[in-house]
């Protein structure tokens, strides 16, 4: 047994404490860790190297699967070694570390979707001006901003988080280190750091929230107005995937951040911390793919026999540059 007055770590009680389910628990996450990798690069991939995919919606889309590969990788892989191991502990440093990363890429992932529905409006409701509004150089910015605010945000919350005085056993009954859960290690709820942490993650969250209800508001009045079945169904293709994605992340991630802390943990905790960390990075390669016909045409592209070689010879001079 760890003696939890004396260490400096957490102990992270997310499944069970049975052997056998431990070693389910891991094989589970190790099964949709690979399937997350392997989706994200190969989207990565497939934009990289096709110039048809050279537009400002698949660069964005670039941007999320490489938020979404390193998203997965901030919390899976530790637990798939602390259920291998059937060591539950967490050192202070790497629970500091997991936090800041978490919500700098959880930050940057809902800025990034953002960014993407206002760039589906700016291509359907505007688009004589599209080209001079998302030139090359303001997608660079927005990225370059999407980055910097993930980062500004992550690391507000990991300075404000470890700096409440903590009390009683330093046991997280989650799989990683959850700031709701960390919360309630807190010896007062009503710190002015608690405030102060919860308005900015809220009003950053509602403000983005804001942004991209009002785009597709824009959007779906627009398209209902095109004549020709064809078109809507074209643009409907291109913007479903996006929302779907969006109201998945959001409303699991709301409802985890936002709801009023308890000092007993749920199942339901958590499955729906399961809901905004494992499934949207694994599922968005699906989503994106399935309903894109440029997506689909060009990964058949890149995996034909002739384009293989090709392909293989554009790899190794990018890994040689």
């Amino acid at each position: 047994m760890v003696n939890l007055t004396a260490m400096s770590g957490f102990l992270l009680m997310g499944f069970s404490d049975e052997r056998r389910l431990q070693i389910l628990h891991a094989l589970l996450f190790l099964v949709t860790y690979l399937l997350a990798l392997t989706g994200n690069l190969l989207i990565i991939t497939v934009i990289t190297l096709d110039h048809r995919l050279h537009s400002p919606m698949y660069y964005f889309l670039k941007h999320l699967s490489l938020l979404d590969l390193c998203f997965i990788s901030v919390t899976v892989p530790q637990s798939i070694a602390n259920s291998l191991m059937g060591n539950s502990y967490i050192s202070l440093v790497q629970c500091i570390l997991q936090v800041f990363f978490f919500i700098a890429l959880a930050s940057s992932e809902v800025a990034i979707l953002t960014v993407m529905s206002y760039d589906r409006y700016a291509a359907i409701c505007q688009p004589l001006h599209y080209e001079t509004t998302m030139d090359p150089s303001a997608c660079r910015h927005a990225v370059i901003a999407v980055w910097i605010a993930g980062g500004l945000s992550g690391l507000m919350h990991a300075a404000i988080n470890f700096s409440i005085p903590l009390c009683g056993k330093r046991v997280i009954h989650q799989f990683f280190c959850d700031v709701p859960q960390m919360l309630k290690l807190a010896c007062s709820y009503e710190s002015i750091n608690e405030i102060a942490l919860a308005a900015f993650t809220t009003s950053t969250a509602f403000i983005c929230l804001i942004s991209i209800v009002l785009s597709y508001i824009r959007i779906f009045s627009t398209v209902l107005r095109i004549p020709s079945a064809e078109g809507r169904t074209k643009v409907f293709s291109t913007c479903l995937p996006h929302l779907f994605v969006v109201t998945f992340f959001l409303s699991a991630a709301g409802f985890e951040f936002l709801r009023l802390p308890s000092d007993s943990s749920s199942t339901m905790d958590l499955i729906f911390s399961i809901f905004y960390t494992v499934i949207p990075p694994t599922l968005n390669p699906v989503i994106y793919s399935l309903r894109n016909d440029a997506m689909k045409a060009a990964l058949r592209k890149m995996l034909s026999k002739e384009e293989l070689p090709q392909r293989k010879m554009c790899l190794k001079a990018m890994f040689k540059l």
